[in-house]
């Protein structure tokens, strides 16, 4: 089949890219455009000509397939410079989405007709790159500078009402796309091909782009691909585009071979690989028509949003009516803010409403297929519940528990058909976050953890398969790691100083800060509850949080935590400063002088050390499955592909000697994984480890 192929509708030409599934701009494509293009161009009896796309879309981007190999000519620049240089009007017919090198394409045509549901972008920062085809060249002299900013260093993707209202296309189409394009271009026939290259950059107000320049660096924490995309759109304003079009592909080539990018390359191929879970393969996951929820609080509510967005209905039990009630103004005030920004329409706000039943009757969840309890995490709320549920629910529905710590065996066995249950553990604010990790009881069937997955697809969801310990994957890592930076308070670092070392290392929030976000009160009932199984012979590193808890000050939601909150900006507060150099001198520590960044090496060494635990024991098979999800769940940076990947990139010698230095002083239960000091004394990295490799070393 050719890729791509030209048809003629009277003195207008077609040509049209055919490359399932997604018009990939392979080499087999790139040439086809060009002879296209060339051969409509030589034809005296065509006037104008019109890019199009069978499928369900535009050119999306680039053929992964190609993603490090040698680039194969002809190079795309060059395929850009043949359309634009066209003595006929080209005009680009745009569905689906045009994205990456799709968009650029779509952007070296004359002019631009789109259907009302497509899509455009510039996503290439979230591989560590910018666009290498002229995007940040092309784009601003369409619609301006800020604009060409946001979009190449966000790699959001663009609407197409605001894309007409940016003059980045030129009509939507009423109809028919490819009649509406084909129209358009002849009224093109016989004026100057407006040429994007020629056009002017309009004026822009210096001052707002270098403040959005600021917030982008900002937002950046560290990832280098946005702030040189803007730069790169900047460059376009004060040099010619030839110059500014050489520098970019320049730029882009260096950027393809940064660690940065590997890294976010490495990601992106780890976020489809995650998705095959090898055990499961082949096995089809039950039937679900309609879903329960047992809780509509914070999480419960997210967790329904979630379902009914993605079309599914929905029973919400609670215990009393004014938790429900609550439950359904919370569901229906975010639908109602979703219309207000105009994300969805007020037809769907009704729509998704329809899809909810809210009810105190336990009993309607008897015709659900899966059931999702999120509800509050202590052991006796779950087995009066599963007990129940076991009863209640049909046969073969899915009973799958929120828990984010406890025992999916245990809770399975109250059920008294423990082949049913699964774990469902979802990420706050749940309509909001990527993450669920799907848990995988010991008498979990097959196809009941299949279920977890494929509804977690159809969320939007990264759904991470993972067996059964305490905390299972993320939360078992961050018990791991968060006593790490605990200790280094005690020995005489600031929660501040661990914080921003965080953050600028290019973690989303400081552990000490997520802790106040989240509510200090969590850890410290945690820790009472269970104090009696707590090892005398390891170091206790609670007393600080204890002694900031005995004050009332449980974070954001009581006004002080680790910091103070004044009109909602976060303070250093000297009584925390008092509280940590009582604690010190009552455990008799002489204070020392710890830089932040130290404490964040010991930490990545930490969830490292606890990651290769967690291979051993086989809680998961894979060090990607661990990668995604310190990146989806805990803000880890893209940028660096994860703590495993990124410790592959330092060196593991280098992590194992970091990880020696924090046994020394943290004591019992930091030893080095013996993983760990295999694979450094046989010089693999976690990247040679196949599936259950780990559990075999």
């Amino acid at each position: 089949m050719t890729a791509v192929r030209l048809e003629k509708q009277g003195d207008v030409a077609l040509a049209i890219v055919d490359n399932p599934p997604v018009n990939a701009l392979s080499q087999a494509v790139r040439q086809g455009i060009l002879d296209c293009i060339g051969a409509a161009t030589a034809d005296s009896a065509v006037k104008a000509i019109v890019l199009a796309c069978e499928g369900r879309s535009f050119i999306a981007g680039a053929d992964i397939k190609e993603f490090g190999k040698p680039p194969q000519p002809p190079f795309l620049p060059d395929v850009l410079g043949a359309l634009e240089a066209s003595g006929k009007p080209v005009v680009a017919a745009i569905h689906g989405t045009a994205l990456g090198g799709g968009f650029e394409v779509a952007l070296a045509c004359h002019a631009r007709v789109a259907d009302a549901r497509a899509k455009i972008g510039l996503p290439e920062v979230k591989l560590g790159l910018i666009p290498g085809a002229g995007g940040t060249q092309r784009l601003p002299r369409l619609a301006g500078v800020a604009f060409a900013i946001d979009v190449a260093s966000s790699g959001r993707m663009v609407g197409m009402k605001e894309a007409l209202a940016a003059g980045v296309i030129d009509k939507i189409a009423d109809g028919d796309l490819r009649a509406s394009a084909v129209e358009y271009a002849r009224t093109l026939v016989g004026k100057p091909p407006r040429r994007t290259r020629d056009l002017i950059i309009p004026q822009h107000d210096h001052a707002a782009v270098e403040a959005q320049i600021k917030e982008i660096r900002k937002k950046a924490r560290g990832a280098e691909a946005p702030v040189i995309a803007a730069q790169t759109v900047m460059d376009a304003t004060h040099k010619n585009f030839d110059q500014g079009l050489a520098d970019e592909r320049k730029t882009f080539m260096h950027l393809l071979g940064t660690d940065q990018s590997k890294a976010m390359r490495y990601v992106f191929f780890a976020e489809r690989e995650v998705l095959k879970t090898p055990h499961l393969e082949g096995v089809a996951p039950r039937p679900i028509s309609r879903v329960g929820v047992i809780g509509s609080g914070t999480m419960g509510a997210g967790i329904t949003i979630s379902l009914v967005n993605s079309g599914m209905p929905v029973t919400v039990v609670e215990m009393a009516q004014e938790a429900l009630d609550r439950g359904h103004a919370r569901m229906k005030s975010t639908w109602e803010r979703d219309a207000k920004l105009g994300r969805i329409s007020a037809a769907q706000v009704d729509q998704r409403l329809s899809l909810l039943t809210m009810t105190t009757d336990f009993n309607a969840l008897a015709d659900c297929d899966l059931v999702i309890e999120a509800v509050f995490e202590e052991m006796a709320i779950k087995k009066d519940i599963f007990t129940r549920l076991g009863k209640v629910a049909k046969p073969g529905a899915v009973l799958a528990s929120n828990t984010s710590y406890l025992d999916i065996n245990a809770i399975g066995a109250f059920s008294g058909r423990p082949a049913d249950v699964i774990g469902m553990h979802f990420f706050s604010p749940a309509n909001i976050m990527r993450l669920v990790e799907i848990i995988e009881g010991a008498k979990s069937a097959k196809d009941a953890v299949a279920t977890g997955v494929a509804v977690g697809k159809r969320m939007g969801k990264l759904p991470v398969v993972m067996g059964v310990c305490d905390g299972f994957v993320g939360n078992r890592i961050l018990a791991a790691w968060r006593p790490v930076a605990d200790m280094a308070v005690e020995d005489g670092a600031m929660p501040h100083e661990i914080d921003a070392a965080m953050e600028k290392w290019g973690m989303a929030m400081g552990g000490f800060a997520v802790g106040d976000l989240a509510g200090l009160d969590i850890g410290m009932r945690r820790r009472r509850e269970f104090a009696h199984l707590r090892d005398p012979e390891k170091r206790d590193s609670g007393a600080v949080a204890d002694a900031i808890c005995a004050l009332g000050r449980y974070g954001q939601k009581t006004g002080a935590g680790y910091y103070k909150y004044v009109d909602g900006k976060r303070e250093v507060d000297p009584i925390v400063t008092d509280i940590i150099n009582k604690v010190s001198a009552d455990k008799g520590i002489a204070r020392r002088p710890i830089a932040g960044e130290k404490v964040m090496e010991q930490i990545h060494a930490t969830m490292v050390n606890e990651a290769a635990h967690i291979l051993s024991e086989g809680i998961v098979s894979r060090p990607l499955d661990v990668d995604m999800v310190l990146l989806n769940g805990y803000g880890f940076p893209a940028w660096r592909g994860g703590p495993l990947h990124e410790a592959d990139r330092i060196g593991l010698d280098k992590v194992l000697a970091t990880m020696r230095e924090v046994h020394k002083s943290a004591g019992k239960g930091y030893e080095p994984a013996p993983l760990l000091e295999k694979m450094v004394a046989q010089g693999k990295k976690f990247a040679d480890l196949k599936p259950g490799d780990a559990q075999k070393m």
